[in-house]
């Protein structure tokens, strides 16, 4: 556990990346990993992780991110997306993996697909997408803790324009909202920020205990 804090006092929101440094293809399939391992509500996973190399379609991100440096100089970049309205067969195709994976029928888990149906489903379409925007932070913080691990550097991201991600990325037309970006690479030297002492609340300040 000590090293884990140790992670978290070494990570920092990058805000220049050295362009010239890649994750490796064994590493990246390290924060996939942590990613698909997340907690999520119920489990479902309501989202889709974009992790975008192309360097044309990033370009064309980069001004709808506030212009900021990472979108294109980052290793790569991760947009978090999720579900806007969901479904009867987002939870069926939930309750279909449960049964394969556990030896269940779809019989034994039908009380337990009907409960997640009867409170899910009937909200109204807004309410469904900022609960499932809000689980793509769970799964955010899983990306971070390993990256964090590995000595790669994560920058999470809510500076761009939603809209325009869902036109250039095509997310519109498959159901999908960019929730979240988060860029990932390493630090370039150059970046001062990395010098800077951590800033938080006092311990004795953040937390109440009843």
């Amino acid at each position: 556990m000590s090293q884990f804090i140790e992670n978290q006092k070494w990570r920092y929101a990058t805000k220049k990346f050295d362009a010239t440094k890649k994750v490796s293809a064994s590493d990246l399939e390290i924060l996939k990993k942590a990613i698909q391992l997340s907690t999520s509500s119920y489990g479902l996973q309501l989202y889709k992780v974009f992790i975008i190399e192309n360097p044309e379609i990033r370009a064309k991100l980069q001004p709808v991110s506030w212009g900021q440096s990472q979108i294109v100089e980052a290793s790569h970049l991760f947009v978090f997306a999720n579900i806007v309205d969901v479904q009867d067969e987002h939870i069926e195709d939930y309750v279909q993996n449960i049964a394969n994976t556990r030896g269940l029928t779809l019989e034994d888990l039908k009380g337990y697909s009907d409960f997640m149906k009867s409170k899910i489903v009937p909200l109204p379409v807004d309410k469904k997408s900022v609960w499932t925007s809000k689980q793509t932070y769970l799964a955010l913080a899983n990306l971070m803790n390993a990256a964090a691990e590995l000595k790669i550097d994560v920058t999470p991201m809510e500076g761009f324009e939603p809209e325009k991600y869902n036109e250039i990325l095509g997310l519109n037309e498959i159901g999908l909202n960019a929730s979240l970006v988060a860029t990932v690479g390493y630090r370039h030297e150059e970046d001062a920020t990395q010098h800077y002492a951590k800033v938080r609340k006092p311990i004795e300040e953040l937390f109440i205990t009843i």
